[in-house]
């Protein structure tokens, strides 16, 4: 048996999740062979990741315990999708948030892999029973959602479809762990998953807040960054509530509970996010940091960094 065997792992897609992926699975040791339907990609793609193992080397923030070369020895590109699944125990789909695009990326992986092969999708929102209904053997399939930048925020959604093996979900579990990343198990497929639906409950009332004058873009977001983000940064809600009281979560309901439900009754219907309120919400944004290129792009980097630095302290 050589080495890579049941070590291999294929990524379908070349772009920013498919690149994040290979780099995180390659730092885990990961033989990789990322495959893109577009001739050329996915060669492309390897020297975008060479430059960033390179810059992560000398930053000292290279994850695994291999130098940036011995992790980029592990990377293969190819054009043809039967020679990149080849050995491969794991498939990780990257391409465009389309249903149809995906469906038709797992028809055909299929007709390519073993039955025991893991088929895996980094959807951020579409369901596991939508995007697996045309596989023909639905046990072995899985969402596995990343948050970008997943090098850097190493939680990742496992959510598995209504037939999904338990096996199956261990086995990812203990991938993504292996690899350094923070798996976290839906019992069952929800829309929006967990983390979505937490941060649209954030950005409904943050929204809310600035539309009805209460506070501005600004100061709601010092609210999370400089409030509630830095204790989130380490422990969940769950634990702040456990940690609140003087004697823990049940301690924390009895003299909170009243208090918590008076307030989330007051909140407001689900914001349009459009109209007049959404064109001064993002006047109010674009004041502060311009959508142009120059500037967005500035201050990703500027979020990079400090997720970098962020990550480096949580180790």
């Amino acid at each position: 048996m050589s080495s890579s065997e049941g070590k291999t792992i294929t990524v379908i897609g070349s772009g920013l999740i498919g690149r994040s992926w290979a780099m995180v699975f390659i730092s885990g040791g990961y033989r990789v062979k990322i495959y893109d339907n577009q001739p050329g990609q996915a060669a492309r793609a390897i020297q975008e990741v060479r430059k960033q193992l390179e810059d992560l080397q000398e930053e000292c923030m290279l994850r695994g315990d291999q130098s940036a070369s011995e992790q980029l020895a592990l990377l293969s590109s190819h054009n043809d999708l039967c020679q990149a699944l080849e050995g491969a125990f794991f498939v990780q789909e990257c391409v465009f948030e389309e249903i149809e695009a995906k469906r038709s990326v797992f028809q055909a992986v299929e007709s390519h892999v073993g039955e025991g092969v893991i088929l895996s999708s980094s959807t951020s929102c579409l369901l596991p029973s939508n995007i697996f209904s045309q596989v023909q053997n639905r046990k072995r399939c899985i969402i596995s959602h990343p948050v970008n930048p997943p090098y850097y925020v190493r939680l990742v959604e496992l959510v598995p479809h209504p037939e999904t093996l338990v096996e199956v979900v261990d086995t990812t579990h203990a991938l993504m762990t292996a690899v350094g990343q923070a798996p976290v198990r839906l019992k069952k497929e929800i829309d929006g998953f967990a983390l979505n639906r937490v941060q649209y409950a954030i950005i409904a009332e943050s929204w809310r807040l600035v539309k009805d004058g209460v506070i501005s873009v600004k100061d709601i977001d010092l609210v999370m960054s400089e409030g509630l983000g830095m204790r989130y940064a380490f422990i969940g809600p769950m634990e702040t509530m456990h940690l609140n009281a003087p004697e823990g979560l049940e301690d924390y309901l009895q003299r909170y509970r009243e208090g918590m439900k008076r307030v989330l009754n007051a909140f407001g219907p689900v914001p349009e996010f459009s109209g007049e309120a959404a064109e001064r919400i993002n006047k109010e944004m674009c004041e502060l940091i311009p959508a142009d290129q120059q500037h967005l792009s500035a201050r990703r980097e500027r979020r990079d960094q400090l997720l970098m630095g962020l990550a480096k302290l949580k180790k």
